[in-house]
């Protein structure tokens, strides 16, 4: 069950496919290929929980005989398990208990009956002994998890790994958890978190499981994009020999990042525009969508003011390879919602920038947290003095 090298678990594809099959954006063509693959792989598998679901949501046609048929074979190998599992605990050792156990948990995991793969991964717990044995378990656990976006099940999963590792564990499952809890937070928008966890991970990258490096690399580099400043980003990025190496494999990717960070923007809302269809059909990202085009664009635009005193908008316009009624409804926009530092001079027909005075924000926070400590003494004065 565990993904080999280059090789992701086929319920993780399955889900995949399954977003796919949702999607108003994706052509009809494509979608009865999909259906097929997805129907092959339930028949294959005997997935007799989704399968029932995909019919009750009218994704596929029910076949009842098709139905009969993987129940009976689950009956069967079910019965199969279970008498393996007897014959171990009479006959032989706690080590073939647990692989006996194991083995009805990923049957569970293989037909995707969630609440009893679940229920028997913990019995296979209680028959386990080593750390890292117990580690695996989690994995499973988060691949579950990961499968129906279940971050519920998947936070409490990572809290468990985490505490797993304090009685010890190898570096090689460590690393593996900071992918896992990167693509957590990169699917519930905590993209500066994901992408610490993500570069941490570049040169020790091992959860081919959950996705090929190529997608590893992808998220990567759009996460620290709108959470890495310029320094970081061409120290740990647009330098990174291990994105260099992969970066062209994926389209429009190389040049969406060099262009930003060599401010040919032209050329960055040419690739940005390129890399869109990629985001809105990534499972992932697909929720927050709309969230990461207004970041990068507030990154880029923030970038090309941090240059300028004041600029024409004409010639912002013309950077960019817009129109100026595009760039003025797109900069009152972001500055309404606090995002940019500039004003519109509409009669001139220039944007002036008006930075933030870090020092004076310092000495505002420091007073602001003084009167609140001076409050607090006061109040504890008095009822001391009481």
């Amino acid at each position: 069950m565990e993904g080999e090298e280059g090789s992701q678990q086929p319920q993780l594809v399955l889900g995949d496919k399954l977003f796919l099959l949702r999607q108003p954006d994706v052509q009809d063509i494509d979608k009865v290929r999909y259906k097929e693959d997805v129907f092959t792989h339930i028949n294959q598998n005997d997935m007799v929980p989704l399968y029932e679901t995909l019919v009750a949501d009218s994704v596929l046609d029910l076949d009842r005989a098709l139905l009969d048929s993987m129940r009976a074979k689950i009956h069967d190998e079910l019965a199969n398990l279970d008498e393996k599992i007897a014959d171990a605990e009479e006959n032989l050792g706690e080590s073939e208990v647990r692989e006996a156990h194991l083995a009805k948990s990923l049957f569970f995991i293989r037909i995707m009956d969630k609440e009893k793969a679940l229920e028997h991964l913990k019995v296979t717990e209680t028959k386990t002994v080593a750390v890292g044995q117990k580690m695996d378990l989690v994995f499973y656990t988060l691949q579950l998890g990961f499968f129906d976006m279940d971050f519920d099940l998947i936070s409490k999963s990572i809290d468990k790994a985490k505490n797993l590792f304090e009685e010890g564990g190898d570096w090689e499952r460590k690393n593996r958890l900071k992918v896992y809890e990167g693509l957590y937070c990169m699917s519930t928008r905590n993209f500066e978190k994901a992408a610490k966890l993500f570069l941490d991970s570049i040169s020790t990258f091992t959860t081919y499981e959950l996705f090929p490096y190529d997608t590893f690399i992808f998220y990567t580099v759009l996460t620290s994009i709108i959470s890495l400043d310029r320094v970081s980003l061409k120290q740990k990025v647009v330098d990174a020999p291990e994105i260099l190496t992969v970066i062209g494999k994926i389209p429009y990717l190389s040049e969406f990042l060099n262009s930003l960070y060599d401010c040919q923007y032209k050329s960055f809302f040419s690739a940005f525009a390129g890399l869109t269809e990629q985001i809105k059909l990534d499972r992932y990202l697909h929720p927050h969508f709309r969230y990461y085009m207004r970041e990068v664009r507030t990154v880029v635009y923030s970038q090309f003011l941090e240059s300028y005193k004041s600029v024409t908008i004409e010639a912002m316009a013309k950077a960019f390879g817009v129109t100026e009624d595009f760039i003025d409804v797109e900069l009152s926009r972001f500055i309404a919602a606090g995002k940019l530092h500039c004003k519109i001079d509409k009669v001139e027909g220039v944007l002036e920038t008006n930075r933030p005075d870090a020092k004076n924000a310092l000495y505002q926070a420091t007073i602001k947290q003084g009167d609140f400590l001076l409050n607090r003494i006061q109040k504890l004065s008095r009822v001391i003095d009481l």
